[in-house]
């Protein structure tokens, strides 16, 4: 890797922000982060809502070179991670988040009930996996062979 990358994380969940259960997909994605050579800040763990697009909004001005993010993808009332991210996405990758389903598909037919979005903000590559630690396993590994490459052109590199 040719520069210091960092990778940001957050969590969106009602119950861990509140206490009631300790996150367990925060840590699947600073191990994946770390391996991938990222130097990873500090896990934010906000309720599911409008504290997401805040949080999201802080962690860009930190500018780092990815921003996972997990939860809020699914139906319910309070799932608008995709909503709150959408504005502050310049460009959006939906070959990204279509081959996450598509993985994610092979396991549980679920998988096609995640309304998650992948962008970027700035050069910060922007993506918002699922809540389950499952589902966050799976679509970190569609991004495993494309993460570099990904980053390298965020950062103005003409890779072909």
């Amino acid at each position: 890797m040719s520069t210091a990358r960092t990778g940001g994380i957050l969590i969106a969940s009602t119950r861990a922000a509140a206490g009631v259960y300790e996150d367990q997909t925060a840590p699947i994605v600073a191990d994946w982060l770390a391996g991938h050579g990222f130097t990873v800040l500090e896990p934010v763990i906000v309720p599911d809502g409008e504290a997401v697009g805040s949080a999201l909004k802080a962690l860009l001005t930190l500018g780092p070179s990815v921003v996972v993010t997990s939860g809020g993808t699914g139906l319910s009332p309070d799932d608008t991670t995709p909503e709150t991210t959408a504005p502050l996405l310049d460009r959006q990758i939906p070959g990204i988040q279509e081959a996450i389903r598509a993985a994610g598909l092979v396991k549980t037919p679920h998988a096609a009930l995640s309304r998650g979005l992948a962008g970027a903000a700035g050069s910060t590559f922007v993506v918002n996996l699922p809540g389950s630690p499952r589902g966050v396993r799976d679509a970190l590994g569609v991004l495993d062979p494309m993460i570099d490459h990904i980053c390298r052109q965020l950062e103005g590199h003409r890779d072909h």
